[in-house]
């Protein structure tokens, strides 16, 4: 008979760390969404449990960014780029974050996954809970960006004001 099996049984597989990026790369205007994308995909592992050969399956449903701000927020969903969007730069996303203030914040990501086992079956028997990794120390610089309207452009008159 196939045993059931439980989190702690799993306790020797555990799922990659997922990759934190964010654009723009390494830094944000304060005031301006900054796009912040993890990657995380679905995961088999082969190994024993229980005495029993077994693949077990990491299927990744929920992301918690933590902005390093003091604020978090979960998506079902790592986000995308902009550019696999075909949305123009600092524009919001799904999981676009605004900083508030200038500074230097450490961003960090985790993901939860459900897990399940197929004891060579076929079957994949879900396990109660979930298993986490996180991904942390995304250093994101927040800089103030000051705009001025201007008769022409820096290229037609390079002593013009921000040039």
């Amino acid at each position: 008979m196939i045993p059931d099996v439980t989190l702690a049984d799993l306790a020797s597989f555990r799922p990659a760390t997922p990759r934190l990026t964010g654009q723009p790369a390494g830094f944000a205007i304060a005031g301006m969404p900054a796009n912040l994308v993890a990657a995380a995909s679905v995961q088999s592992i082969p190994g024993t449990v229980l005495d029993w050969e077994v693949t077990v399956r990491f299927t990744p449903v929920s992301f918690e960014f933590d902005h390093g701000d003091g604020t978090s927020a979960v998506y079902t969903t790592g986000g995308a780029t902009w550019e696999q969007l075909g949305q123009p730069q600092l524009t919001p996303t799904a999981t676009s974050h605004v900083f508030r203030d200038r500074g230097t914040y450490s961003v960090a990501v985790t993901v939860r996954y459900a897990a399940s086992v197929n004891f060579g079956t076929g079957t994949w028997r879900p396990v109660p809970g979930y298993v986490t990794a996180t991904s942390g120390g995304y250093a994101v610089r927040v800089l103030e960006a000051r705009t001025a309207l201007v008769d022409k452009t820096c290229i037609e008159n390079p002593d013009g004001p921000g040039c």
